[in-house]
Parts: C-alpha cells; structure tokens; sequence
C-alpha cells in the first residue's frame, strides 16, 4: 500500500510532464533549424550530434525580439557556423562536404511529442552533411525553443522507465 501511495504522485508528474511538452507547437512565425545526416550509418549520425553540440552555444547565444532579428543574427553568425562545422570535419578527420541555407528549407511531415507538424517549405537554417540521405536533429532558433537535452530523449524512453516501475508491483 506504501508502495502505491508513493507510485501515485510520481506516476502524475509524469504524465503532467508529458502533456505539457505535448502542447509546445511551432508558431508560424518561427525560424526552424535542422542538421541532416550523410546517411543513417553510426559513424554519420555520431558526427551530426557532434556538429550539433558543437554548434550549441551559437544556438543558444541567438536571442532576439523578432523573426526578422534572428534572421539578422544567423546571416551575420554564417561565417562561425562554417568554422565550428570545418573544425568538427577535421577533428574528425573527415573531409565530408556539407552546405548550409538559410531561407526556406522543405521539411517533411514530423510527428513530434504526439503533435504532426505537416511538410513543406520553411524559413529555417538547414546544414546537410554529405548526401543529407540520414536522420536529422531538428529545433526551433526563432521562438528560441532549442534545447539538446532534450531533443535527444524520447517518448518511447519515458514510458519504458514507467512501464519498468509498474512492473515491480
């Protein structure tokens, strides 16, 4: 009964968790970033997350009133957003090529934390890495709704960990 009494609380913060990051929506206006893989292979997808963290204090440094703003800031930022991607490159002694633009990107349709965003063309900053044929991380720079920590957790993980609790009972 103790055990239940405990599981009770715990279980309803997880769900108010888990509902409030489900109504977290891309307004209209908004400036998307995405970093597409070459392809779905380890060795890709292990260097997009290490671009993609390299690149996180250029992400989170990016704070402005307005769409238009943050446009501004990315365009006068290009030159640092090479540098950082160059650098990783050769870290990682990879001479993989990669473009980067900003304007309006096309992106398919997302299905992310129980909302469906639908495709099509957006203004983002999109860097694709080789053939951009892999899985991609993806945020929001304009709202700043950017966070690494936690667009690299999943939905599936959390109702593992719970199923796991419920288990024990």
């Amino acid at each position: 009964m103790k055990k239940l009494i405990f599981l009770i609380p715990f279980l309803l913060i997880i769900v108010l968790i888990d509902t409030k990051e489900q109504n977290v929506l891309i307004p209209e206006e908004s400036l998307r970033f995405r970093v597409i893989a070459n392809s779905d292979s380890e060795e890709d997808q292990a260097l997009k997350m290490e671009i993609t963290e390299n690149l996180q204090d250029l992400i989170t440094d990016i704070s402005t009133a307005n769409l238009t703003e943050t446009i501004g800031v990315v365009n006068k930022k290009m030159d640092k957003f090479e540098r950082v991607i160059d650098n990783t490159l050769k870290s990682n002694n990879s001479s993989m090529s990669y473009e980067i633009n900003l304007g309006y990107n096309y992106f398919p349709e997302k299905n992310y934390k129980g909302v469906t965003y639908q495709e099509g063309n957006y203004q983002s900053l999109v860097i694709t890495l080789g053939k951009g044929q892999g899985k991609n991380w993806w945020c929001v720079l304009y709202p700043p709704l950017c966070d690494l920590e936690m667009d690299q957790k999943s939905d599936v993980e959390y109702k593992l960990y719970i199923k796991e609790i419920l288990n024990k009972f």
